[in-house]
């Protein structure tokens, strides 16, 4: 299935969360903080004559609430504005 998000509409795909610390400690799925990263997956036309200035494909960092959250297919999504956006991470 396919999505189009309209106006300033941006879908992402969160990263997995972090299964150990960089010191090998498994983190337990209570502990788990949902991830501010993920990738863009779909942008809307934007809003009122502005364009949008993330792409399809673009890693992003998002506020730790940004987002409303979606399942489709089995796959987790989060559809946020564009301000919502914190940041683009160079590739």
């Amino acid at each position: 299935m396919k999505f189009k998000p309209i106006n300033d509409r941006v879908v992402v795909k969160p990263a997995p969360a972090e299964e150990k610390t960089k010191g090998g400690i498994i983190i337990p799925d209570t502990a788990k903080e949902k991830p501010q990263r993920g990738e863009v997956v779909a942008v809307g036309p934007g809003k009122d004559d502005k364009k949008m200035t993330v792409k399809k494909g673009d890693i992003v960092l998002y506020g730790k609430y940004a987002g409303q959250e979606m399942e489709l297919e089995g796959t987790d999504y989060l559809i946020m504005r564009e301000d919502d956006i914190l940041v683009i991470l160079d590739k």
